[in-house]
């Protein structure tokens, strides 16, 4: 079994060293489906690998520590792929309210909240 300190300590790490660029701010809308809102900024981190070949997407919540608060771990049926998601700066409530938006359609997630 891993040290989940060490998990944390290097996802922390692996968003220190990335250039984090931001595409879908908050309040705007997601390109193929317009009724979905983004309740906070989402991004991804530059020159990273994710489950499905593209950067790894990122949240940025509210706090200001610059600090991994959670992971979601997703599964979508549709696309035929897993992935994760970072959440940076998340309080419980955004994280939930993000967790609610992955668990939609064909996806299904689970959300892993840094103790």
């Amino acid at each position: 079994m891993g040290d989940s300190t060490d998990f944390w300590f290097k996802l922390d790490q692996l968003v220190a060293a990335s250039n984090l660029k931001i595409d879908r701010p908050k309040g705007t809308s997601h390109p193929p489906y317009p009724s979905l809102v983004y309740p906070l900024d989402y991004g991804y981190l530059q020159d990273t690998r994710s489950g499905d070949g593209s950067d790894i997407d990122v949240w940025i919540g509210s706090l200001s520590s610059q600090t991994v608060t959670a992971v979601i771990c997703g599964v979508d049926l549709e696309k035929r792929d897993t992935e994760i998601k970072i959440l940076l700066d998340c309080t419980s409530e955004e994280s939930r309210v993000i967790l609610d938006i992955h668990n939609t359609g064909s996806q299904s997630a689970i959300l892993l909240v840094r103790k």
